[in-house]
């Protein structure tokens, strides 16, 4: 039996035109296509940025 892979994944993919990260996750698309092949290290690093993508991103209220 494998282990999971750890992902921020929520299931809702929200990657409108000219946006660079997925709005469900804030994963670009290039980290998405290769989360299952990154170490454990680099998916943790991406991890660790995500709340500040979360931020940047976020829209007015």
């Amino acid at each position: 039996m494998s282990k999971a892979i750890e992902s921020p994944c929520v299931e809702v993919c929200q990657i409108r035109k000219g946006d660079k990260v997925c709005h469900g996750c804030f994963r670009t698309l290039d980290e998405i296509a290769g989360w299952g092949g990154m170490t454990a290290a680099e998916r943790r690093q991406i991890m660790n940025e995500l709340p500040s993508r979360k931020r940047a991103t976020a829209l007015p209220s």
